[in-house]
């Protein structure tokens, strides 16, 4: 007489989830069964699990005794939860070094090792690949910021605060620093198909140029001069033509970074020659104190990444061009009063 019966597929499938979901009696017999010496096959077919998930037991027990075992955050999700914390944790607050690997930055194998010698659970990278999706955490390029803060930022950004609401109709304002021109593009994302990395052909000898430019606070205007080298050389020819360009104003105050060339003797001794022109200078280790610097942000966006100019007078007359079509240009800063530029 055949003793054996043939269930449905949905039969199947709901004892299965009744086998599955009694966590713990499941996880007492596997302890059991192994304790008898019954062979894995055994205790696989009989459990209805695999012989990692047996594996994952067995380790639990050695590790933390039958509390290891059947404590209840190992449950169905309980478990998953904890140790998808864990890792969500090690990926954002702390770096293979804490872990005694000699690398910078985490990949999904690594805290798959590292969460397997940890804690005994073995799962694979697109395992953990997913738990960190599922906590909203994406891989890209983080922003580099300065780590050093100048002692006297809050009284320098002060006086600035200070000329730019009292400003006299005859004074202007301008915030200037330098950015540089590279005959070698700026790599940038752009459209390619799918599975197919785009090119961008490089010159393979870098040729550089500088753009001194100072904006005006009051007009959003831009005043740039093109040098061959970033120097006080450059910096002084930059600051004859704002005197010249900007000639109506009794006084015209530059506010600048702290570029030991910004400060030289020869600049100084320029300064005293020229007294209707005063320089001021930003707090240290500050760039998003000065509003220029996002039109340079813009410049590269929008023309030097993935550039096909060949050679740099051309990318010079390009970069030139755009920053006279986009006068005035508009004041970008979250630091100072509101901005009057047109």
């Amino acid at each position: 007489m055949d003793g054996s019966i043939r269930l449905t597929d949905q039969e199947r499938k709901t004892l299965l989830e009744i086998v599955r979901g009694a966590h713990q009696v499941r996880r007492a017999l596997a302890l059991l069964l192994l304790d008898a010496g019954r062979p894995w096959s055994l205790i696989t077919a009989v459990l209805f699990c695999s012989s990692a998930t047996l594996a994952r037991w067995k380790d639990w027990y050695e590790a933390d005794g039958l509390e290891g075992v059947l404590t209840e955050r190992r449950g169905r999700y309980g478990w998953s939860q904890w140790f998808h914390a864990k890792v969500v944790r090690w990926a954002l607050e702390l770096t293979p070094q804490d872990f005694g690997f000699v690398r910078s930055r985490w990949t999904c194998a690594l805290l798959a090792l590292v969460l397997w010698r940890y804690t005994g659970l073995r799962v694979s990278r697109e395992t953990v690949r997913r738990w960190l999706h599922r906590a909203q955490l994406v891989w890209r390029r983080p922003r580099p910021v300065l780590g050093p803060v100048d002692p006297q930022r809050a009284e320098k950004l002060a006086r600035i605060r200070q000329l730019l609401k009292h400003l006299p109709a005859n004074e202007a304002v301008l915030f200037q620093d330098e950015v540089d021109v590279n005959s070698n593009p700026k790599i940038g994302a752009m459209w390619m198909r799918r599975g197919q990395q785009a090119t961008v052909t490089t010159p393979g000898t870098n040729e550089k140029a500088y753009v001194a430019g100072s904006l005006n606070w009051s007009t959003g205007t831009l005043i740039a001069t093109v040098g061959a080298q970033r120097n006080r050389w450059l910096f002084l020819q930059h600051l004859g033509e704002v005197c010249y360009r900007l000639r109506r104003y009794r006084v015209i105050h530059v506010i600048c970074d702290n570029a030991q060339f910004h400060k030289c003797p020869d600049v100084e001794r320029w300064l005293a020659a020229h007294p209707r022109l005063r320089l001021h200078f930003l707090p240290t280790y500050a760039p998003e104190t000065n509003p220029i610097e996002r039109v340079w942000w813009h410049l590269h966006e929008t023309l030097t990444r993935n550039h096909r100019c060949h050679s740099l007078d051309e990318l010079l007359d390009q970069v030139l061009d755009w920053l006279d079509e986009r006068t005035p240009h508009t004041i970008e800063t979250s630091v100072y009063i509101t901005a009057r530029a047109a």
